[in-house]
């Protein structure tokens, strides 16, 4: 019985853990705003992650065996976490890393003042090939997507022939 026990006080904690790393990964996707295909790409990794935790877990305390009052004991962990830590967490620790990185911003662009005004001093010649640059950047980008375009086009109807 003690086991037993041990054993859904391990799984109440899995549930926590995997509700906190979650937290983790909802607090980067609001620092760092992101769509769609990471977005995804994130939520499979958890899921890898967490089933291979979940696994060792019943692995290493019941012999593989499933157990249901350690599902029922996560779910539980989950739960709690969800409602009493979660949206503290989420909310004060993204806001703090919100004001960390405007704060940081704000460094930098006072620090690269100085440069902005050098920049601007050093006359139109800087100017001129700066323009030069950008122009020769755009036709470059043109011919890459006009080959690259065509190059899909000859492989769309290789692969229909």
């Amino acid at each position: 019985m003690a086991g037993e026990n041990e054993f859904l006080l391990h799984a109440l904690f899995m549930g926590i853990f995997i509700t906190f790393i979650y937290d983790l990964l909802r607090i980067f996707r609001k620092v760092v705003p992101h769509r769609g295909f990471f977005v995804s790409a994130e939520d499979l990794l958890f899921w890898i992650y967490c089933g291979e935790e979940v696994f060792l877990l019943m692995y290493h305390e019941s012999d593989g065996t499933l157990r249901w009052f350690a599902v029922l004991g996560a779910l539980t962990g989950m739960f709690l976490y969800r409602k009493l830590i979660s949206p503290y967490f989420v909310k004060y620790v993204s806001m703090a890393l919100n004001r960390i990185l405007k704060l940081v911003g704000r460094v930098l662009r006072f620090l690269s003042k100085p440069l902005k005004i050098l920049f601007r001093r050093t006359g139109t010649a800087m100017g001129r090939a700066g323009r030069k640059a950008g122009r020769w950047l755009r036709q470059l980008r043109r011919i890459l997507k006009n080959k690259l375009t065509c190059f899909l086009k000859k492989l769309k109807m290789t692969i229909k022939a």
